[in-house]
C-alpha cells in the first residue's frame, strides 16, 4: 500500500496538524509506506496562470512545474486529504492544487464526445479529514460542497469500487478538548478502516 497525504493548513500548531499527526501514526503502526505533501510547507503555488491554461491539454509540457506532485499522485494508491473547511469548501490553497495537478493526462482523459475518462483507477481507498467552523446542519443545508467535490467528483476519477471515509469536526469554533479528543479517535479508526485494519 503506497498512501499520499495532501495537507493543507497554514498553521502548524493548527488541530489539522493534530488530524495530521494522528493519520500518520496509524498509517505509521500499520507499516504502509507514506509520502506527506504539506502544500503551505512546499509554497505550492495554486494559481492557474493563462500561460499555464493555454497548454493544459499537453500533458508532459503543462506538468513539468508540478511534476513531483504528478509523480506522487500516480505513485499512490489511496490517497488522503486533510484540511479545514472555509466558506463550505476547500481552501484555495487546496482548490487549486485540484484544479492544477488533477489534469488532462494524468487524473482523467478527455473524450471527443461525452464525459471524461478516469485517470486514477489505480487509486482504491480515498479519505477526507476537515475541520468545519459551521455546525452539521448548516454544512448539510449549503450542499456540503467540499465533501461533494472530494468523495463524489474525485471519487468519480478513481477506481470503481474505491473505499472511502470522511471524518469532519463541526462547530469547530466552539470546540472543547472533549470534542477534539473525541475527534481525534474518529479520525484514528476511520484510518484503519480505510486500509483495512478493523
Amino acid at each position: 500500500m503506497r498512501v499520499l497525504v495532501i495537507y493543507c493548513h497554514p498553521s502548524q500548531t493548527s488541530f489539522n496538524a493534530a488530524v495530521l499527526d494522528v493519520v500518520r501514526e496509524r498509517l505509521d503502526v500499520a507499516n504502509v509506506e507514506t509520502r506527506v505533501i504539506d502544500l503551505y510547507a512546499v509554497g505550492f503555488d495554486p494559481v492557474m496562470s493563462l500561460s499555464a491554461l493555454q497548454i493544459y491539454d499537453r500533458t508532459a509540457q503543462y506538468t513539468a512545474p508540478i511534476r513531483n506532485h504528478v509523480e506522487a499522485l500516480t505513485w499512490c494508491d489511496t490517497l488522503i486529504f486533510i484540511y479545514p473547511t472555509w466558506t463550505y469548501g476547500q481552501p484555495a490553497m487546496l482548490k487549486g492544487w485540484l484544479d492544477r495537478v488533477l489534469a488532462p493526462g494524468v487524473a482523467f482523459e478527455l473524450p471527443e464526445h461525452g464525459d471524461i475518462k478516469p485517470g486514477l483507477t489505480h487509486i482504491d481507498r480515498l479519505g477526507v479529514f476537515t475541520t468545519c467552523g459551521a455546525s452539521r446542519w448548516l454544512t448539510w443545508f449549503v450542499g456540503s460542497p467540499g465533501r461533494r467535490t472530494l468523495l463524489r467528483g474525485i471519487r468519480l476519477l478513481c477506481a470503481k469500487r474505491c473505499r472511502t471515509v470522511f471524518a469532519a469536526h463541526y462547530n469547530m469554533d466552539s470546540s472543547t478538548i472533549a470534542s477534539r479528543s473525541a475527534h481525534l479517535k474518529r479520525v484514528a479508526k476511520a484510518v484503519d478502516r480505510l486500509i483495512g485494519r478493523m
